[in-house]
């Protein structure tokens, strides 16, 4: 071989580690996380608008008025808020109106006007959203 060819050689075979080493570690991390940055936020929006859907079907107002402000908005961070916690509340506020509702109805037992009013002084947003989905057909009367 010739020795221009033999220095290129030695010189290739000395950077190689250094650059396949440090080149993908930079390039790589900084694309990772945009890219999971992106598909997060778009999860989110994707089960605010599942949410939205049920609470049209149920005529919750309030997650209807929340999550159509936080899907205008355009904020991930405000929406992965609200999914983890203001939509609790959210619902909660709308169980508790259907289930007041409840007791406007002149027909219902007073086993179940019993369990609406032990349910309200409870208020925790788990239990307004057992009693709507579960407790009102298991009372009695």
């Amino acid at each position: 071989m010739r020795p221009t060819r033999v220095a290129l050689l030695v010189v290739a075979t000395a950077l190689t580690p250094a650059l396949l080493f440090t080149a993908p570690a930079f390039a790589g991390g900084s694309a990772a996380s945009a890219t999971t940055t992106t598909v997060a936020a778009e999860d989110d929006r994707v089960a605010s608008a599942r949410i939205l859907h049920v609470a049209r079907q149920n005529n919750d107002k309030r997650v209807i008025e929340e999550a159509n402000k936080l899907l205008e908005s355009d904020s991930p961070d405000e929406l992965r808020a609200w999914l983890d916690t203001g939509y609790r509340l959210a619902q909660a506020e709308d169980d508790a109106v259907y289930i007041v509702r409840m007791l406007t109805n002149p027909n219902i037992s007073d086993a179940l006007r019993a369990a609406i009013n032990a349910t309200l002084d409870d208020g925790s947003p788990e239990t307004l959203r057992y009693f709507r989905e579960v407790g009102q057909y298991e009372v009695d009367g």
